[in-house]
């Protein structure tokens, strides 16, 4: 199987549907980053929680996430595939922890989280090359969501 295919019948399975960020990975072009878009409105709808509240849906995102992933790339038989962006969601959450509700900061998480998911700098790449399975997929997402948020609150707390 290609490394881009994916059959359309997946999004009738509602793990494939979620781990492909409600069709948003199947995007020919830049899955990555339509996937961490799909994650906008989800932000959006869960930023008023209460901050216990949106870490525990963050930190269940991420734990439902290695389930996900590791179904769907099972299912596709690529490790990761790059149309599974679970993990885009879950990461963008995580850089979105306790952000006042502005574009300009969503914005801003937006091109934190794509920056370190591309460039991936030390632990990231190591951790996504050497950590297999759902837990590999989902990790080096996680640690680009921290490196983001850090970033954001440096940016929040000097702007």
């Amino acid at each position: 199987m290609a490394r881009n295919y994916v059959p359309l019948k997946l999004l009738k399975n509602p793990v494939h549907f979620l781990s492909l960020g409600f069709g948003s990975g199947l995007a020919p072009y830049a899955p990555g980053t339509f996937g961490t878009l799909a994650a906008i409105p989800l932000y959006l709808l869960i930023q008023p929680l209460p901050l216990v509240a949106y870490l525990i849906v963050t930190a269940l995102s991420v734990l439902i996430g290695v389930y996900l992933c590791e179904k769907t790339a099972n299912a596709l038989g690529v490790h990761d595939h790059s149309g599974i962006v679970w993990d885009e969601i879950a990461g963008y959450l995580i850089t979105m922890i306790a952000v006042p509700l502005d574009w300009v900061w969503i914005l801003t998480g937006f091109v934190l989280f794509r920056f370190f998911d591309i460039l991936k700098p030390w632990p990231i790449k190591w951790i996504d090359a050497k950590v297999s399975g759902g837990w590999g997929i989902m990790l080096d997402d996680v640690l680009a969501g921290v490196f983001s948020l850090i970033v954001l609150h440096l940016l929040l707390n000097y702007f």
